[in-house]
């Protein structure tokens, strides 16, 4: 796989001079227009050889481009406030904007080929890295991300030469540290599993392009001209190839059963009410300040029918906490820095670490309710929608995070009073819209999206559900009940 990056290529000086004018003129262009079209953004992922490079590389790009609209992160080791998410939370908020450009030196490929080279993990938690790489740049790339990945390629014999000369010269020496030197020691294994991930994640939407680094001026010059080339044609072209990575949802008459069914008539008196709200929201307080919740976290979701008691439920369950420990995530159409991000984004960003609480109201699950009924997002988004939030739950349960989701149903009929409840009473005004009336008209199609959501999303590690929301007491006492269970399973 690196035969070609080994034969040394070399540019002469005059014919480097000669072109690198010209290229950045048309890189600058490029940025430009990306930056006014603002369609979508472009994500350089810089690997490689030590001494092959890299640094030199991605300073160059941002000299010639300009810097503005460009966001460099270099990732070493992940800091504490990121060991305690999962693996993709720190370049999940790292992603440049529609219209930028990112450059990320070091990505989500480096912290699994270290700990492989050193023997802190084995080929089966590679493969799951891979797999877990492989979902995310598919992700990325049906959300419009132009991604490109460059190694940067230089031999032993040539690495052994550059370490020396840089040991060797006092002004340089600082340059080279112990991970320098050990992972030298080890260049033939980290070579063979650089190659196993190269060939396992270049992919048609995340190319590896594999660059002789042996001379800075062709090093330098392939880089910015396969830059160049990615944005030119992905710029004036007409449309985006989409990949659907979920099957087509296939209607099925009877699972609309699983709403439809419930038994909405369940109740709870006001006396019972209370005894169990106490004894459920003291169970709940007592299980997240025990030392077993300490590498724990807790996710909760709502979503339900209008005016199906949301707001009531998520008061009862913070209602057992101290306002220090939780953080209510309230969801509402999404924001122009939002939509410049892929649609997971302004989830991702909420993600709470060890002991943490996070409640949304509303969630992610928006792209498979409202965005598919209303028709906000074409059908191959919300189709692929259901694997990628499978994959980003899974990700939150392996990091320890105890998922709790919830829909509240309630009847039509039911949903109708309350609307006119609302309406007729001053301080509860602000809670019904022209917005809420409308999607009583498409009650039928909600409840087929509810429906397949539920099918396709219901897992082991984050479960849905279903609540029974006619009477406000048995549903908040439902939620409750079902959080301690949770919470005594995991812990």
């Amino acid at each position: 796989m690196f035969e070609s990056a080994e034969l040394h290529h070399e540019i002469s000086k005059e014919t480097y001079e000669a072109e690198v004018p010209k290229l950045r003129e048309a890189l600058l262009d490029a940025q430009y227009d990306l930056k006014a079209a603002k369609d979508f953004p472009v994500l350089v992922v810089i690997g490689g050889i030590e001494t092959a490079g890299k640094s030199e590389t991605v300073q160059t790009l941002n000299e010639w481009m300009d810097p503005r609209f460009i966001h460099t992160h270099g990732f070493l080791l992940p800091t504490g406030e990121e060991a305690e998410r999962p693996p993709m939370y720190r370049f999940w908020r790292a992603l440049p904007p529609k219209g930028d450009i990112g450059i990320f030196f070091g990505s989500w490929y480096s912290l699994p080929m270290l700990t492989r080279i050193v023997g802190q993990t084995d080929d089966d938690a590679l493969r799951e890295s891979i797999a877990e790489i492989r979902h995310l740049e598919r992700m990325l790339h049906n959300e419009g991300v132009l991604v490109l990945k460059f190694w940067l390629h230089v031999t032993k014999r040539e690495q052994n030469k550059r370490l020396h000369r840089l040991e060797k010269d006092p002004d340089t020496r600082w340059r080279v540290t112990k991970g320098h030197k050990m992972l030298a020691e080890r260049y033939d294994e980290a070579v063979a599993i650089a190659e196993t991930m190269i060939r396992e994640t270049s992919t048609a939407e995340a190319p590896w392009i594999v660059v002789d680094g042996f001379d800075h001026r062709y090093r330098t010059l392939t880089v910015g001209k396969v830059l160049l080339e990615a944005m030119r044609r992905r710029l004036d072209s007409a449309a985006t190839a989409e990949l659907v990575t979920a099957p087509p949802t296939v209607s099925q008459v009877d699972n609309v059963k699983l709403v439809r069914d419930l038994d909405l008539s369940q109740q709870l008196a006001k006396d019972d009410y209370r005894k169990q709200l106490e004894k459920h929201q003291q169970r709940f307080g007592r299980a997240v300040r025990s030392k077993r919740f300490r590498k724990r976290s807790l996710i909760l979701a709502f979503e339900g029918s209008d005016a199906a008691g949301k707001g009531g439920a998520i008061r009862r369950v913070t209602g057992a906490l101290d306002a220090r420990l939780y953080q209510v995530v309230p969801i509402a159409a999404p924001t122009e820095e939002e939509r410049a991000q892929p649609y997971l984004w302004r989830f991702w960003r909420h993600i709470p670490g060890h002991r943490g609480i996070v409640i949304f109201d509303r969630t992610w699950y928006g792209r498979v309710l409202v965005e598919r009924v209303e028709g906000f997002c074409d059908e191959p988004d919300w189709l692929r929608a259901y694997d990628e939030i499978n994959e980003f739950e899974e990700q939150l349960a392996e990091n320890g995070a105890v998922i709790c989701k919830f829909w509240l149903q309630i009847s039509k009929d039911e949903q109708l009073r309350r609307f006119q409840e609302r309406e007729q009473t001053g301080f509860k005004r602000f809670k019904i819209t022209p917005e809420d009336w409308r999607n009583r008209d498409k009650w039928e199609a909600y409840e087929q999206a509810v429906a397949d959501m539920v099918d396709r999303t219901s897992t082991e590690f984050a479960p849905w559900t279903l609540v029974e929301a006619n009477d406000k007491y048995f549903a908040r006492v439902k939620v409750l009940r079902t959080i301690t269970r949770a919470l005594d399973d995991a812990l």
